[in-house]
């Protein structure tokens, strides 16, 4: 299985998506289970994925953006 088709379907799962055709759960675990920079890049979509979550959540905050007073989440790791 090719890693950009992975890499597809890792994207699709975050964003609560179908996998593409021809990709199932299973094959996608049993890639993950045996491809480290696919394991990684995972990791990084997810921390991405979660960082951006916490940007919306704090814009969204009774404070707002503008309350000068409000902090920003903390930075995600250094995704790509």
């Amino acid at each position: 299985m090719h890693c950009s088709l992975i890499r597809t379907a890792v994207s699709a799962r975050l964003d609560g998506e179908e996998p593409p055709p021809g990709i199932t759960a299973q094959q996608l675990a049993a890639h993950l289970d045996t491809c480290a920079t696919c394991r990684q890049w995972e990791a990084r979509a997810r921390a991405l994925t979660e960082y951006i979550a916490r940007l919306r959540d704090a814009d969204t905050d009774p404070g707002g953006p503008d309350d000068p007073g409000a902090e920003a989440p903390d930075q995600p790791p250094r995704a790509f």
